[in-house]
């Protein structure tokens, strides 16, 4: 009796742990389908969560790493594509038509060789090097792609990729389709996070700061480094099918250089010191992208040039706080909790 009251004082005090206002966000999001509209449900929170994936995946590798990424939404094309290829689609002399059981587990798969791939030619660099490399690999295959007609359909891509009518469940549904992402984004979140506190990512970190003395410890600098591209191509790849599945096509424009960017915009955004911040950064990113060209009009400017006010955001924050929007809230939180009465008449004396 006593072992499994003690058992459950340890569980109740995990969860009194987790702050409240996460408690009030969970709620808010489990509830959203009873006040939201379609689009919204569809179009800005389940595109909100699968971009807040990749990003993810990003900020695990610079935040935790050190290692800054524009590979990644190729990883995630690199997913989208092999489930188009050896799943159904319109395209039927390319696809295959295997079942889901076997064409999703064979997506990320080969989306988590293809970053090991990656991380083992760049964690030989460092700095701008990493970056460049990784660019440079995003650009050649967005370019294979675009180019090859026998395995990736060239320009035209890959369309009517729909997800499986499990549980009898149309899952492109707006309301399934936000719960499906939702479900993903979380488990997500929740692996970083863990991974972050485990043996891995804490000698990860320790990478990050001093690969010196952590190579003088015994620890193989270069292994961890791969292994984490590796699992930022599992989260990629995760995120990949379910941008398949939201758009029902993968072409070589999902996979661009300015989708690759846009990753990175994202997660400098939100703030790379956390995992939620991925998912802030994703949910202003999309709120921009989708309102900022109306926006504009109302201002009476081309609706064009949405790029720009994205842009000008992006620079706005970035200027404030080089964390981000977690950092801003950060500075807010800190502003708050000083004593400014204190401090007018300290300047007084």
């Amino acid at each position: 009796m006593e072992n499994a009251s003690s058992i459950n004082r340890k569980h109740l005090a995990w969860i009194e742990r987790i702050p409240g206002q996460y408690w009030a966000v969970a709620i808010l999001l489990l509830l959203m389908p009873l006040f939201a509209g379609d689009f919204v449900l569809f179009q800005i929170f389940g595109w909100t969560f699968i971009l807040g994936i990749i990003a993810l995946s990003l900020m695990f590798l610079a935040g935790y790493g050190g290692m800054v990424s524009l590979v990644q939404m190729s990883i995630a094309g690199m997913a989208g594509y092999i489930l188009a290829i050896f799943g159904d689609s319109a395209v039927s002399q390319v696809s295959q038509g295997w079942p889901w059981y076997l064409a999703i587990p064979l997506a990320l798969a080969i989306a988590c060789l293809f970053a090991t791939a990656v991380g083992w030619l760049a964690v030989r660099t460092e700095g701008i090097y990493t970056i460049m490399i990784t660019l440079a690999i995003a650009a050649a295959f967005f370019y294979f792609t675009r180019q090859n007609y026998d395995m990736f359909n060239g320009f035209s891509g890959f369309n009517s990729v729909v997800p499986p009518a499990l549980f009898g469940v149309n899952w492109r549904d707006p309301v399934a389709f936000y719960y499906l992402s939702l479900f993903w984004a979380t488990v997500s979140f929740l692996a970083v996070l863990y991974l972050s506190r485990a043996p891995f990512g804490l000698a990860l970190q320790g990478v990050r700061d001093n690969p010196r003395r952590m190579a003088a410890l015994g620890y193989n600098v270069t292994a961890h480094r791969v292994a984490a591209y590796a699992f930022s191509g599992l989260l990629a790849g995760v995120g990949g099918i379910l941008l398949t599945w939201q758009s029902t096509q993968i072409s070589p424009g999902t996979i661009g250089i300015g989708a690759a960017i846009d990753i990175l915009v994202i997660a400098v955004m939100g703030g790379l010191r956390h995992p939620i911040g991925a998912f802030v950064g994703a949910f202003v990113f999309v709120l921009l992208k989708t309102f900022a060209s109306d926006f504009l009009l109302i201002l009476g400017l081309g609706g064009e040039r949405f790029q720009l006010l994205i842009g000008l955001g992006f620079l706005a924050i970035v200027y404030f706080s080089p964390d981000g929007i977690l950092g801003l809230w950060a500075k807010l939180r800190n502003w708050q909790k000083r004593d400014h009465l204190l401090e007018h008449k300290e300047r007084d004396l």
